[in-house]
């Protein structure tokens, strides 16, 4: 393609690489994706804390296995009972239409946490086929194929 201002794409054109790798950087210092959370935790010594940052019912409903539940309200009473100011922590809530996890991670990096939100929440979680757990016991479903490679952690990316 010869004419970038044709491509509604390219409307905007792509930032200098300078500040794209800036960019980028940043999100990626921000935010984890779930397949990346999982492969962590499944090592044994994640070198996080996984908050689920949902009311009771969500909780009760289904969480990541090791998950600490701290609903966003009660993080200012209740985050220096529960988690170390040394140990990094990493939030989340229902889903990418949600922005529970970053209200609950910007409640925690005011209180001094170093923070990281899990982008996709549990909704991509569940999507990708990793175990929930509930009052029922763990369950985990067939990865969804337009969302995760079917049996694999990782997409390889």
């Amino acid at each position: 393609m010869n004419n970038p201002a044709a491509s509604p794409a390219l409307h905007v054109p792509p930032a200098p690489p300078i500040e794209a790798a800036a960019f980028f950087t940043a999100r990626l210092t921000f935010q984890a994706d779930v397949s990346d959370v999982r492969a962590s935790l499944d090592s044994g010594d994640p070198g996080f804390v996984l908050v689920d940052s949902r009311g009771s019912a969500g909780w009760q409903q289904g969480h990541v296995p090791g998950a600490v539940h701290l609903p966003t309200a009660e993080i200012p009473t209740r985050a220096a009972s529960l988690l170390d100011p040394q140990v990094p922590v990493i939030t989340y809530c229902w889903g990418p239409g949600c922005d529970g996890a970053t209200r609950a991670a910007l409640a925690l990096a005011q209180l001094g946490y170093r923070v990281k939100e899990m982008i996709g929440g549990i909704e991509y979680w569940i999507r990708e086929g990793f175990p929930v757990e509930s009052l029922a016991g763990t369950e985990q479903r067939e990865a969804d194929p337009l969302t995760a490679p079917i049996g694999s952690i990782t997409c390889a990316c």
